[in-house]
């Protein structure tokens, strides 16, 4: 009985517990996202200021315009898409941070089904 007591108090404490999330310190500087495609370990390094992120991966370079919606929300346009799926907007979400990293969402804009990932910040 005194088990079943104790299960509301720490459900209460548990939704009381806030996620970290100072998106500020993650606006600009130089990124670093790690993904793994049919089992190979890739990265793509990007950089960004407030209204561009330039994004190198597989040795292509390709250049986005960036909207922020808040601090902790952007939509991603390439300015130069290759293809009709290029063309789509990006929305990306940063869910949570910590010293150096980021853990975000992203999709298309207006289709459900979102991808996560973690970024670690290089350089202001």
């Amino acid at each position: 009985m005194k088990k079943l007591l104790l299960l509301p108090l720490l459900l209460l404490f548990i939704s009381c517990y806030n996620v970290e999330r100072d998106c500020k310190d993650f606006r600009t500087g130089k990124f670093s996202f790690e993904y793994e495609v049919d089992g190979v370990k890739k990265t793509t390094v990007f950089e960004r200021n407030d209204s561009l992120e330039i994004e190198t991966y597989d040795g292509k370079t390709d250049t986005a315009s960036i909207r922020w919606i808040n601090d902790c929300e952007y939509i991603l346009k390439k300015l130069h898409p290759k293809n009709m799926a290029e063309e789509k907007s990006i929305e990306m979400k940063i869910l949570t941070t910590s010293e150096n990293t980021y853990t975000f969402e992203f999709g298309m804009v207006g289709i459900p089904g979102k991808q996560k990932g973690i970024v670690t910040k290089l350089a202001d």
